[in-house]
């Protein structure tokens, strides 16, 4: 338990301290607020999806706890490269992941996102960590 907590806030902290996507892109031709109202949380996910369907680029932009973005920036990286079913596809695992409904080889799929198991335990910071895929679900919801 203690290698995994430790595993947990390194990634954590690389995540704060040097996120890979938190900016904004060049011409996103998808783009979804994201608000967590319980604690303040907030996003604005860009997106770039191309004529073949595949997510060529992606950025955040926002304010909000450790969780919050860093589960963003995860969630960025897993994603870009891939089509909008395999990025829903995972996002599916992530949020049942979080619930504790997911099994081992689902959690294997997310890559380094699957540090944020844990936050299962913890209640009140599951809408943190789930704040940015919800988001870029509701951003193809409305495709």
């Amino acid at each position: 338990m203690q290698n995994s907590r430790t595993f947990y806030n390194e990634i954590l902290t690389e995540h704060n301290l040097n996120p890979i996507h938190k900016h904004k892109i060049e011409n996103p031709n998808f783009t979804m607020n994201g608000v967590n109202p319980s604690c303040g949380d907030s996003i604005v996910l860009e997106l770039h999806v191309d004529d073949d369907g595949i997510i060529t680029d992606g950025g955040y932009v926002g304010d909000g706890c450790a969780i919050s973005q860093a589960s963003a920036d995860m969630m960025l990286e897993l994603i870009i490269g891939k089509n909008k079913d395999e990025a829903l596809h995972l996002a599916d695992i992530f949020i049942r992941m979080i619930k504790g409904t997911a099994t081992e080889e689902e959690i294997e799929e997310l890559e380094e996102a699957s540090s944020l198991k844990d936050i299962s335990h913890m209640p009140s910071r599951v809408k943190c960590a789930v704040l940015g895929w919800h988001t870029m679900e509701e951003v193809f919801k409305k495709d």
